[in-house]
């Protein structure tokens, strides 16, 4: 659906929010959720999703948080998905995320997490 409605903030906004959830988890099947989003382009979606809509905090927040959701973990796939995220320009997504909406808690929250995670 992200990819099929890039100009679709709500689309975009809704599929950054079903990542979050989908990705979320520390157990196996946690892990694997991640590693199947990752492979099925979910980085590279949500940046792109990040960079179509910079002012609509939603898209920025639950883009963030979804990115954190999918490169988190301590295992080999997880630094792997974290270099994929570094290649993807996760980390300026998140700066322009936090520089876009400077008042927004919720955007500085999740884009300060994103970026802890990713130094």
């Amino acid at each position: 659906a992200m990819q099929a409605h890039p100009q679709v903030a709500g689309v975009q906004q809704q599929g950054c929010a079903a990542l979050v959830n989908v990705c979320s988890g520390a157990d196996g099947a946690g892990r694997a959720r991640k590693q199947r989003a990752a492979d099925a382009g979910a980085i590279e979606a949500v940046v792109a999703a990040m960079q179509a809509h910079p002012q609509v905090e939603d898209v920025q927040k639950m883009g963030c948080w979804a990115l954190r959701n999918v490169c988190s973990g301590t295992d080999a796939a997880a630094r792997a998905r974290r270099r994929r995220a570094l290649t993807a320009r996760v980390p300026e997504a998140a700066t322009a995320a936090l520089q876009a909406h400077p008042d927004d808690a919720a955007v500085q929250r999740q884009g300060q997490r994103l970026r802890d995670l990713l130094v």
